[in-house]
């Protein structure tokens, strides 16, 4: 029986968001599917990624990746106007600032996406295969 495996990946220090960097290492990320909702401090981004977790070659995935208690988010080498721009994503790190983080998100083409929060929090769902 060959049980689905769908990962979830909850980051609270540089570690766990090494592994989600790992795990999200050229996704693909279209421009419609990144979403900052600012009242809730959430960040949101959805790609399509490969499975690297498993030994199932060449599996791709639709996975979400949540950023809590975000408070500032800029982009930069990002035509937000293009809506259906598909970006690849290359890593994810930090930096810490005072009393902030910096999370960066970098793409392909010197794209990149920084994140300003309180606290690491950081989640990779996995929605579902793609066949």
């Amino acid at each position: 029986m060959n049980k689905k495996y769908l990962a979830k990946i909850i980051a609270t220090d540089n570690e766990g968001l090494q592994m989600i960097s790992a795990c999200c290492a050229g996704a693909k990320v279209k421009i419609s599917d990144i979403k900052f909702l600012q009242y809730n401090k959430i960040f949101l981004i959805s790609f399509e990624r490969m499975k690297v977790e498993t030994d199932q070659e060449n599996q791709k995935i639709n996975s979400i990746c949540k950023f809590d208690f975000v408070d500032r988010v800029k982009s930069k080498n990002i035509n937000q106007i293009n809506q259906d721009l598909v970006l690849e994503l290359i890593g994810i790190d930090y930096l810490k600032n005072k009393d902030d983080y910096e999370i960066n998100l970098m793409f392909n083409n010197n794209a990149h996406i920084s994140l300003t929060t309180e606290t690491i929090e950081v989640r990779l769902e996995d929605q579902n295969e793609i066949k």
